[in-house]
């Protein structure tokens, strides 16, 4: 199901193009795009115009859609857009369409393109629109776009912009505990040519999509396999960035490791096995020290192969404030394949799962590593430890508008 709107902004300026186009579920998308002609290869948006939310246009559409029942809401099914142009150009949300670009244009053959995964909520005490941590989704996709050659953004002004048209399809947000909008915020390279070089063009939009709990009956473990054949990232790559370049690659070992009944890969790195990330999230694993018994909760450091997860600096900062006074250690440091598996070994290991955007928090059952199952903890009649089903708990009470404790929740004025 399309949103028929779409957002789109506009930058009036010769050598500079934005535009805003967003489908959602109702009918609408928003897109920006940029063109520079006589760019600074290092810094292409130095002395252009940056977005400018107070210049939104909306065109409303003529054929609004139904709104769904919650439960045929699944994730990652109904769809919306958003777009923007022109250097940054004016933004506007107008009827969904399609996007038509030549097929000489640079995204399809040198892969510049970046995006980000967000969401919106309702808040059911005050039926308030919520964002949760917007700042860290607009940051990350500027260093994102940055590193290949892509122009950067006003990210608040961007947040605003998202605001604006969550606020014109809040109808379909569903205020239910577990129910929200997806919201895909994405920038391409558009500049027509063969040549390899910095894009002249981009375009900015984000799609949506409502979508309904990630475990539509309770949280569901998910079996891995440590892989070793095939690297996600490596030192002085893109691994930290949110690179469409980057996902592709990982489905053939994706593919292998479902063909022996497995959900997702445990990527590995170097001769020491590092454990790095799951699938496409970041790890964390819950053990006990072997000399002092102390429980710990470690993810691996930000070294420049590791997603800057939004939700992976969310886990982290409320376990330092919430789990560290009751004796927990919380650590970002490597960790290798063989001490996770002599932690089990020992009845050391008390639970791992990995952390995104999509599902929160996603339990891990059991390992293959080495034509070896490893036991992550959790009991035949558990889908989920007590670690996981915290932090879950935890976050939701935030992005809903239960716990204003912190400053994540960002409330659509």
């Amino acid at each position: 199901m399309l949103l028929h709107r779409i957002l789109r902004a506009h930058v009036a300026r010769p050598s500079r193009i934005s535009s805003i186009s967003s489908f959602t579920q109702p009918v609408r998308s928003f897109s920006t795009t940029w063109r520079n002609y006589q760019q600074n290869p290092l810094d292409p948006t130095r002395g252009l115009p940056d977005i400018d939310a107070s210049k939104l246009e909306v065109t409303e559409t003529i054929t609004p859609k139904e709104i769904l029942p919650n439960k045929d809401l699944i994730f990652g099914r109904t769809f919306t857009e958003w777009t923007a142009s022109d250097g940054w150009h004016t933004p506007r949300i107008t009827p969904y369409q399609n996007l038509s670009l030549d097929p000489a244009t640079c995204v399809f053959h040198y892969a510049f393109e970046a995006f980000e995964g967000m969401k919106a909520y309702k808040c059911s005490k005050d039926n308030s629109l919520r964002l949760f941590r917007p700042d860290k989704n607009m940051a990350r996709l500027n260093k994102s776009v940055a590193r290949i050659a892509l122009p950067t953004f006003d990210g608040e002004a961007f947040t605003k912009l998202i605001g604006e048209f969550c606020k014109l399809d809040q109808r379909f947000i569903p205020s239910d505990k577990g129910y929200s909008l997806y919201l895909r915020p994405t920038m391409i390279g558009t500049q027509r040519t063969l040549g390899v070089g910095p894009s002249g063009s981009a375009l900015l939009y984000v799609i949506a999509s409502p979508v309904g709990p990630y475990y539509p009956t309770g949280f569901k473990a998910i079996s891995l396999e440590a892989t070793d054949y095939a690297v996600r990232a490596w030192p002085g790559g893109v691994g930290d960035k949110k690179l469409g370049a980057n996902y592709a690659p990982c489905i053939v070992p994706q593919l292998k490791a479902a063909a022996k009944g497995l959900h997702q890969n445990l990527w590995l790195f170097g001769e020491e096995e590092f454990i790095t990330e799951v699938g496409t999230m970041n790890l964390f694993i819950a053990l006990k020290d072997k000399e002092t018994g102390q429980k710990e909760l470690i993810t691996a450091p930000l070294d420049g192969t590791i997603l800057e997860g939004v939700t992976r600096d969310s886990v982290l900062a409320l376990a330092r404030e919430r789990m560290e006074k009751d004796g927990w250690k919380i650590s970002e440091r490597y960790l290798r394949m063989s001490e996770l598996a002599a932690a089990q070994e020992e009845g050391r290991l008390i639970e791992v799962f990995g952390a995104g955007t999509a599902a929160i928090v996603a339990p891990i059952r059991k390992i293959l590593w080495k034509e070896k199952m490893i036991d992550c903890g959790l009991q035949e009649t558990e889908e989920a430890g007590a670690v996981a089903m915290q932090m879950k708990n935890w976050m939701e009470a935030i992005q809903y508008g239960e716990d204003d404790s912190t400053s994540w929740s960002y409330t659509v004025q």
